[in-house]
């Protein structure tokens, strides 16, 4: 019969559509491919054997019977999403980094996440959030920098953070008034292997760093920095939020942006995650 393989998400497709009426707008909404929500939309009408949307204008309209269906469909989902609030106050969604949560961001997301759900959200610092979310100890990572995202795990960049270079007080690059992107290489680098922002792979094969100084979590990097091992290169935040005595901060010119991403898996917590990745989009910069 139709409508018995209606689910949630082609209702909340549906409204969004209706709402933004378009697919490029609701898609962002919703965090999905435009020609998934096609398909989502697709599926709906034929299920339903009713066409909800005219798409023969430049802008997305509904059709009579598609006006009929979004009152009954928002009335639907405001149910829903009551019955979801009354047990989302005792959830919790776990947030994993590795270091230095940017802000304002990260209080912005947090206190719009749990104001609009009810929900609350655990800070948890791991060396690696990446293999703290593989092993199932957080629901969200937060990764910054270029390296590749895992086989299996989706990510959805936020923004982007320009970096500076960091050296000990003692470094001959304190005499210089800024590095150039394309110097760093002559320079030994100290990389954090497990969530650093910079390291060989921000450079093609045949430019890398010719001396590379590894650590495994921030504070190693740190230390080893300020030991004069070598220079490294961090978001721009850190030099507002670290404070080490032995540590200059150099201006680094074209220097590609550091981006910023939410890791997660699919098929957890979807509904919590959804709604803090809204949350994280609607608090990054402008």
């Amino acid at each position: 019969m139709a409508g018995t393989d209606i689910e949630l998400r082609h209702l909340r497709a549906f409204a969004s559509v209706a709402r933004h009426r378009s697919f490029s707008r609701a898609a962002e909404e919703l965090l999905i491919t435009q020609p998934a929500l096609s398909r989502t939309i697709a599926q709906l009408e034929n299920r339903l054997d009713v066409q909800l949307l005219d798409r023969s204008s430049r802008h997305v309209e509904l059709t009579d019977t598609g006006a009929q269906f979004l009152e009954h469909t928002e009335r639907a989902l405001a149910d829903v999403d009551t019955a979801l609030a009354v047990v989302r106050h005792r959830a919790t969604l776990r947030l994993g980094f590795g270091w230095l949560l940017p802000d304002p961001w990260a209080q912005r997301t947090v206190s719009r996440f749990e104001e609009h759900t009810g929900a609350s959200v655990t800070l948890t610092r791991t060396d690696d959030p990446v293999q703290a979310l593989r092993q199932h100890t957080v629901d969200v990572a937060l990764v910054r920098g270029d390296a590749e995202v895992p086989t299996g795990m989706r990510a959805v960049r936020l923004y982007d953070e320009p970096r500076v270079a960091v050296c000990s007080e003692h470094s001959q690059l304190t005499r210089f008034p800024h590095l150039d992107w394309a110097d760093v290489p002559y320079w030994p680098l100290v990389v954090n292997t497990v969530s650093g922002t910079t390291g060989p792979w921000s450079w093609p094969a045949e430019r890398r760093p010719a001396e590379i100084i590894e650590t495994a979590n921030y504070d190693e990097w740190l230390e080893t920095v300020a030991a004069n091992r070598g220079i490294g290169i961090v978001p721009e935040v850190a030099q507002r939020r670290t404070k080490h005595p032995a540590l200059r901060f150099v201006p680094l010119v074209d220097a590609p942006p550091s981006p910023v991403r939410l890791v997660h898996l699919p098929g957890t917590q979807r509904s919590l995650i959804r709604r803090f990745l809204e949350a994280a989009l609607r608090s990054t910069p402008e």
